[in-house]
């Protein structure tokens, strides 16, 4: 996807929560979870919401280039974190059609999402960036902060993933 135009990068990467919001739907429509599956899946995206906190706990946005936390070992944890949860929410669906719906909506928006953030960064920060990506820069010491976390608005991810696996607990509790 590297020959994607700059402005449909730019285009999904603004609209990921709302096409989220569409996958979501689509892949409660094909959901066919059990509890066993739903504890499985609650399991992983638990995991992947842990990691995003982690994340947004350390993140100064736009300040500068973090590299605590989870970001001494990734360069992007809250989008690895959403992809947890993807398969998270895959599991739990124990639908093919489903988790083929997780995969194209976070390969799509997220690769576009990352391609555009670390533009934005390189346009911000230069080197400072690119010695980060090259693994070239010492990691800082910054402590997990719930206050930053809350700023950087992680309860909305949170409340995103407790929504989502309420409404497949109600499907195994009331199919359609």
């Amino acid at each position: 996807m590297a020959d994607v135009p700059v402005r449909l990068t730019k285009a999904l990467a603004r609209k990921r929560v709302s096409l989220g919001f569409v996958a979501a739907a689509a892949t409660l429509v094909l959901a066919q979870p059990t509890w066993e599956a739903w504890r499985a899946g609650l399991l992983i995206a638990s995991g992947g919401e842990c990691l995003r906190l982690w994340a947004a706990g350390h993140l100064e946005k736009n300040r500068e280039v973090t590299r605590s936390g989870p970001y001494r070992l990734l360069r992007h944890p809250l989008y690895a974190g959403s992809a947890l949860i993807a398969i998270g929410v895959a599991v739990a669906s124990r639908s093919v059609a489903a988790a083929v719906v997780a995969v194209l909506y976070v390969g799509v928006t997220v690769g576009a999402a990352i391609r555009s953030e670390e533009a934005q960064l390189r346009h911000a920060f230069g080197s400072t960036y690119d010695d980060y990506r090259a693994s070239r820069v010492e990691p800082m010491v910054r402590r997990f902060s719930l206050a930053r976390a809350l700023r950087n608005r992680e309860y909305r991810a949170l409340g995103g993933l407790i929504l989502g696996f309420a409404l497949l607990a109600l499907k195994i509790l009331a199919p359609l």
